[in-house]
């Protein structure tokens, strides 16, 4: 008896202490696993140094932090649009607890639509500064009606009729979508990259701050996203609508009950997301100066990443997953190479993932308890 109890006791002893060393390595363990490589990068500069040219044959070995913050910079700016749409993936998930496989898909045809917007208004090189901006914005707002639109009929005629069937369904028809908008933007412009004017002159610089440059690309890309996000938060926290929308992420079923309209509901919540992709798909065209019919799913994956790593059904934990996800991203090219980003981002996911499943500021859902 004593042996048994001793033998049966030892693995729960066990359970308690890796619990707890669990608990501790999500908090701080993450922390610092988020911070080695910039800290590592920043000391290196600072003791080693980078070769900042060449003068007389002989590089020029500089010792500062030049290069570690211009990189950050462009890392933030990267992860602002990954970040836009990131957030379309954790509304819809967190409202009916689907990953809505096309909503990268739907941001490639943001940039295709914009683009051909802003061509058929006739902006170019030679448009005035004021003309340039009014022109964008209008292209801003086009852009973000057609996504939204797009995301709620795709709802509306893929995932509704499909709302009591068996989670596989919809998952499946939302991997159909997204084929069929794939082929949707090869029609359009073909299988090839296709290169666009650079109306803003992305690379052109705007202020430097202790010798880090802030490029008009970086501008653009803070300027659309942290407005967005904060209207988004502000209509979640305090518009009927909103409040109607965390309801119904938290029991449909009740919410009916309360007389909301969980069918508008939801496709509000795709009418959102789909806008803040055609948003985003505005700011990529004008930050790569390319498109593609593949961007999508490319740019889907990492939005999708960003938003599991951050808590999927978080807007704000989408937002610190895209943040982070461009840090990494930016790093990686710069001091690896581009062969190894991908790696270096998902070996962040994994340890994230096993540390803290829920994401770094994630909360359980209806499905997990």
């Amino acid at each position: 008896m004593e042996a048994r109890s001793l033998t049966a006791s030892t693995p729960a002893g066990w359970t308690g202490t890796l619990a707890r060393v669990r608990e501790t390595a999500g908090g701080w363990g993450l922390i610092v696993a988020l911070l080695i490589l910039p800290v590592y990068f920043a000391v290196k500069d600072l003791t080693k140094g980078y070769q900042a040219g060449v003068m007389a044959g002989h590089p020029i070995i500089v010792h500062n932090l030049t290069q570690f913050g211009e990189t950050l910079v462009q890392g933030l700016s990267n992860g602002m649009i990954w970040a836009l749409i990131a957030i379309g993936y954790t509304l819809v998930y967190g409202i009916i607890e689907l990953i809505n496989f096309a909503h990268g898909d739907v941001f490639m045809i943001g940039s295709f639509a914009t683009v051909g917007f802003w061509g058929t208004i006739g902006l170019g090189f030679a448009t005035g500064t004021l003309g340039l901006v009014f022109g964008l914005f209008l292209t801003l707002i086009v852009g973000m009606a057609v996504c939204g639109s797009l995301n709620v009929l795709i709802e509306r005629v893929g995932y509704r009729p499909l709302r009591n069937a068996p989670k596989l369904a919809p998952l499946i028809t939302a991997v159909g979508f997204s084929f069929i908008l794939q082929n949707v933007g090869l029609l359009w412009l073909g299988g090839s990259p296709v290169g666009v004017n650079d109306l803003l002159r992305q690379g052109a610089v705007v202020f430097s701050i202790s010798g880090v440059d802030v490029h008009r690309a970086d501008v653009l890309a803070f300027g659309v996203t942290i407005p967005l996000v904060i209207a988004l938060t502000w209509f979640l926290a305090s518009a009927r609508a909103g409040r109607a929308m965390r309801a119904t992420a938290q029991d449909p079923e009740a919410a009916r009950l309360m007389g909301i309209n969980v069918d508008r509901t939801i496709s509000l919540t795709f009418l959102l997301g789909g806008m803040l992709a055609g948003a985003a798909g505005l700011v990529y065209a004008l930050y790569q100066t390319t498109i593609w019919y593949f961007q999508g799913f490319e740019a889907g994956l990492i939005a999708f990443t960003a938003a599991v790593m951050g808590g999927i059904g978080n807007v704000r934990g989408a937002v610190l997953g895209g943040l982070i996800i461009g840090i990494i991203q930016q790093f990686s090219d710069a001091r690896f190479g581009p062969e190894w980003t991908g790696a270096v981002v998902f070996a962040y996911l994994i340890l994230i993932m096993v540390l803290r499943p829920h994401g770094l500021i994630g909360e359980e859902t209806r499905e997990a308890g």
